[in-house]
């Protein structure tokens, strides 16, 4: 979790970087901005940092030969770290990496802010740290001003939203030679293929395996294991397959640990089921290069987050949603001959 109370912001360097493949052009400033107004910068705290108030994912730079020297953000991040004097430079070089990455049509053109921040807090942590942030989505405001014992209206166009953060990420002074922390925000583009030019090949990121991403894979995994593998080899109802979420639902909110043979007794319960689930989490890890330890710290931000998409809910046609959190052997299933139609039947004490 990001935090800001006691952070500042020391200095900030503003670009333009267009779209390589429609040639357009980047344009780059010769100073940092001055900031005189002293609005200003509470208004850019406000629109940079707010954002990542709710990031719970954590990154690290990277390279695939492995030699983070070989990373343009961490060399010139490190160049900024270092020596102060050297932030608008190693902002140009960014800028300019961005600008070479910037080759399909669909990445929109756009400001570049590199801004150096003193004090913000990321797990527990008061850190320097820069941050880099693109706009890319102008809008247009009306302004109501007193005139002449009445209202006057104008309009602004091409302002921008600080609500509204396109793209940015947070490099921690932390970690260096892990590839520092990173926290990232990609609001726009899509669309797959220009998806991707931001996170990787601009920041160039891995995700850190921790008890967060540890946690949040593993449900994943699970839940898709549930919803998707088991129909292969077992006959289950749906109602029997959101007993199955719920309970590993309720496994993960009430244990501080992950054990894979005790997750297995306690929620699955088939050891066939069982056996089939870690062969089906050992074909992800080999997958997409993601190990994942068969003993984990539980994460409650990770399981507050897959709580969201877990869904508890029977669809009945498009006339009944039942919603099953309890025990499951309290709802039948059956069929009506004489109106050929499904049917469940509920078993309950009372209404509430």
């Amino acid at each position: 979790m990001v935090t800001h109370f006691d952070a500042s912001l020391d200095k900030i360097s503003v670009h333009h970087v267009g779209n390589q493949s429609l040639n357009e052009l980047y344009a780059l400033s010769e100073q940092p901005l001055e900031l005189k107004d002293e609005l200003i910068p509470k208004l850019l705290m406000k629109y940079f940092l707010t954002p990542f108030e709710k990031a719970n994912e954590v990154y690290h730079l990277m390279h695939p030969s492995d030699d983070l020297n070989l990373n343009v953000l961490h060399h010139f991040a490190t160049m900024a770290f270092e020596d102060p004097e050297k932030f608008h430079e190693a902002s140009e070089q960014i800028a300019k990496q961005l600008y070479n990455v910037s080759n399909h049509p669909n990445i929109k053109p756009g400001e570049l802010y590199v801004a150096y921040f003193h004090d913000v807090q990321i797990e527990g942590n008061q850190l320097d740290v820069i941050g880099i942030f693109k706009s890319e989505n102008k809008e247009t405001y009306l302004k109501v001003y007193p005139e002449d014992n009445g209202f006057g209206v104008d309009y602004e166009e091409n302002a921008i939203n600080i609500n509204k953060l396109d793209k940015g990420c947070l490099i921690f002074n932390i970690e260096k030679e892990n590839g520092y922390k990173v926290v990232v925000i990609d609001k726009t583009n899509t669309s797959s293929e220009a998806a991707v030019y931001w996170k990787d090949q601009f920041l160039q990121l891995k995700i850190r395996n921790d008890s967060f991403n540890q946690t949040n894979n593993t449900l994943s995994i699970y839940k898709n294991f549930v919803t998707q593998k088991l129909d292969d080899e077992f006959e289950m109802s749906k109602a029997d397959k959101i007993d199955l979420l719920n309970r590993s639902m309720k496994y993960f909110k009430e244990k501080e640990t992950f054990d894979i043979d005790e997750f297995g007794q306690e929620v699955i319960g088939n050891p066939e089921a069982v056996e089939s689930f870690k062969a089906y989490k050992s074909s992800y890890e080999e997958e997409f290069d993601t190990p994942i330890n068969d003993n984990f710290q539980i994460s409650d931000n990770a399981v507050k987050k897959q709580q969201r998409v877990y869904k508890s809910v029977l669809k009945l046609d498009k006339n009944f949603h039942i919603y099953i959190h309890g025990d499951n052997k309290l709802i039948e299933k059956g069929f009506d001959d004489e109106k050929s139609m499904n049917y469940y039947k509920v078993y309950f004490r009372e209404e509430q």
